[in-house]
């Protein structure tokens, strides 16, 4: 069964909490390399049969007003991934 992948992050201005912690944690255990990091969600929506046009925009559409809060997040990739 295909799946629709959508990714959320916080918008730009948002600070992320959750991402400074990480990246002070990373060199503490011998990752050097990193100066920053955003930390976000990914859903995975299964779909049975096809991904249709329709699907697809009703993938959009459900990030854009239940899975992300517009506010303070964007929605930054909708993609569909076959199993």
């Amino acid at each position: 069964m295909p799946r629709i992948v959508v990714d959320v992050m916080p918008k730009p201005q948002i600070l992320d909490p959750q991402g400074k912690a990480i990246v002070g944690a990373l060199p503490r255990l011998g990752f050097t390399s990193f100066s920053a990091v955003r930390q976000g969600k990914r859903f995975e929506l299964t779909v049975d049969g096809e991904v249709t046009d329709a699907i697809l925009a009703q993938a959009r559409e459900a990030a854009e007003t239940l899975l992300s809060n517009p506010v303070i997040e964007d929605v930054v990739n909708v993609e569909v991934v076959e199993a």
